[in-house]
């Protein structure tokens, strides 16, 4: 059974930066997928970035393409999310998820939250001025 540890969620200014991390334990497969959500209050959840961790091949939403980027580390059990150009409505609750696939996210070119079944607590990031 997988365990998702997440840590550096916080305030930050607008246009500024933070990395979220996310650490997995506990797989036998170190092929896996690995992903970040978000949900803000009233919203439907939503998926920003997915690393696929063996071949490090990483797919994100639109709306954070250009200013987020999902990284590992060389244990390939670690992923950051690096987190740029921040604004309001980047702040959310962010979720760290895990699966031992994500064909729906490598079938349609986006993090799909279908694919994901271990899912961390979350961290609360917040943007303001």
């Amino acid at each position: 059974q997988v365990q998702l540890v997440e840590s550096g969620g916080g305030s930050v200014e607008i246009g500024g930066s933070l990395r979220l991390s996310c650490a997995a334990s506990g797989h036998s497969n170190s092929k896996i997928c690995m992903g970040w959500f978000r949900q803000a209050p009233g919203k439907e959840r939503e998926g920003i970035a997915v690393i696929a961790t063996d071949s490090g091949r990483s797919f994100y939403a639109n709306s954070v393409k250009g200013r987020f980027t999902i990284s590992q580390d060389n244990t390939k059990n670690t992923v950051f999310l690096q987190m740029n150009s921040l604004k309001p409505e980047d702040t959310a609750m962010y979720y760290c998820a895990a699966a031992s696939f994500c064909l729906g996210t490598v079938t349609r070119g986006t993090p799909q939250g279908s694919d994901f079944y271990y899912w961390g607590q979350g961290t609360q990031v917040t943007v303001s001025s």
